[in-house]
């Protein structure tokens, strides 16, 4: 039996999807980019008032719905660290993009550099329950014109996950790509990275994302298409209706991926929240955010693709009760809802900054979490019937071999940084709290662990890969903190 958490039924299901084919063939979505407004126009959409709208036929979203991929696979740097995103696995990654970091030594906020991001992708590499690496903090001491392409660059040249990011500029996918390449996607035969290409809510589709997006399926790139309906702000107050909007925005992207390349994999992603009336904020940790992604992957599910949201983060701006609560929240739902890629552990701040120190507790808590998603096993040897008889009454069952046998797999263990010792032997130690642990174990980690090795020769055709690109966006070699 293993636990699931729903929000919509299936009839419930059928409703969101009627309701959002309807808004696609009689409102229509705006599309800023030319080119992917011709092809639609010439695929049987039509035009609509006002500037860029496009209505999207019933039957042409359904043409379009089954061709996708269900399953994608994920293969790091050489090869390794294979991931699956199909059916309900789950899979953590830290979110993509901050613009901060939350220092350690000082517990300040502030604007996050190359170092920052290295250590962040070393620590990252060692932490077993994050599956894949994203391209997690946007350095501020490289050139704007080459941060999406310099990010990829650190993440490639120290660690052999596979990879979530997202170029920023409406030409970043090519050299992104080859990156890519340089660092053997090509020989893996499966995609290295998931490149994020998010809609603006509500029912818009900028010039950059759709040239993103029409990239990625030319390459054969896993495109996660993020929709970002905001609770009452930038969508309906109402969940339903939240989720009636960014389906409807997730099917037209995904009518564009499949009108570009039949069988383009794409990921149904969100980054969906609610909005805090009292402050004008996002609500990234709210149960309700979490119940909107898990509608938002249910709708991802029924069209048998695989799915993303944005949990297991914290709108709080230190590791505190807060950070904690709020990541667990989301963690929990997220693997009970069976989303096959997570973002977000790590983050404070409404997904704007990271933390070494977060990552490690929050590297306990997707453990937890998944354990909690495997469920109970059930049969002649776990019910343990003959031992109970053997061992009652009051016995104890610490050296038998049944107990040696379950008690790793049956209970899931966790690193240092939580605690269930003695209160004495706690003091002793210095009376530290979680973050305090986790702080120090980040520290320790990533002091004591090498970069995953690089290939022969590979170091030097990710450097050139930068270097062109730099090249072509009028950035000096002079400028880059290289490897």
């Amino acid at each position: 039996m293993m636990p699931t958490f729903r929000v919509l039924s299936d009839d419930e299901m059928v409703q969101v999807h009627e309701a959002s084919v309807r808004l696609l063939g009689k409102t229509g979505v705006r599309v800023e980019h030319e080119g992917a407004r011709k092809m639609l126009l010439k695929a049987g959409a039509t035009k609509a008032k006002g500037p860029d709208i496009i209505k999207i036929p019933e039957t042409l979203v359904e043409e379009c719905m089954d061709l996708a991929p269900s399953g994608i696979t994920l293969k790091g740097r050489g090869g390794k660290r294979e991931v699956v995103l199909e059916g309900d696995r789950v899979n953590f990654n830290p979110g993509s993009a901050a613009m901060f970091i939350r220092d350690y030594e000082t517990y300040d906020i502030r604007p996050s550099t190359t170092e920052d991001l290295r250590r962040f992708v070393l620590l990252t590499d060692a932490l077993e329950f994050m599956a894949m690496q994203s391209t997690a903090l946007v350095a501020s001491d490289v050139p704007k014109a080459l941060g999406d392409i310099y990010r990829l660059y650190v993440v490639l040249c120290n660690s052999d996950k596979p990879v979530v990011t997202g170029a920023f500029g409406a030409d970043g996918v090519p050299p992104m790509n080859a990156l890519l390449m340089a660092a053997g996607q090509g020989e893996n035969k499966a995609p290295m990275a998931i490149f994020d290409c998010c809609s603006t809510a509500p029912m818009m589709w900028g010039d950059i994302p759709v040239q993103n997006l029409l990239d990625c399926a030319d390459l054969g790139i896993p495109a996660e298409l993020i929709t970002m309906p905001e609770l009452g702000a930038t969508s309906p107050a109402t969940i339903a209706g939240a989720i009636v909007q960014g389906n409807a925005e997730f099917l037209s992207g995904l009518v564009m991926a499949q009108l570009r390349r039949k069988g383009a994999p794409v990921i149904y992603g969100g980054s969906a929240t609610t909005f805090d009336m009292r402050f004008a904020t996002p609500r990234l940790g709210s149960v309700e955010t979490a119940m909107l992604a898990t509608g938002l992957a249910q709708m991802g599910r029924s069209y048998k693709v695989p799915t993303h949201a944005y949990l297991a983060l914290s709108d709080s701006k230190t590791v505190d009760a807060q950070a904690g609560l709020e990541t667990m929240i989301g963690a929990l739902i997220g693997v009970l809802a069976g989303i096959n890629n997570i973002s977000g552990p790590g983050m404070l701040s409404s997904e704007n900054c990271q933390s070494l120190e977060k990552l490690v507790i929050d590297n306990d808590i997707c453990g937890m979490a998944l354990r909690l998603g495997r469920g109970v096993q059930v049969d002649a040897e776990t019910l343990a019937e003959d031992l109970i008889s053997q061992y009652s009454p009051g016995g104890n069952f610490l050296a038998n071999k049944h107990t040696l046998k379950w008690f790793r797999t049956e209970t899931f263990m966790p690193s240092a940084v939580i605690d269930r010792q003695v209160a004495k032997k706690w003091k002793d130690g210095g009376s530290k709290d979680a973050a305090r642990r986790a702080g120090e174990l980040a520290e320790k980690i990533i002091k004591e662990k090498p970069p995953a090795p690089l290939e022969k020769g590979m170091a030097k055709d990710l450097t050139v890969g930068l270097l062109k690109a730099a090249e072509k966006r009028a950035v000096k070699a002079s400028e880059l903190p290289l490897r």
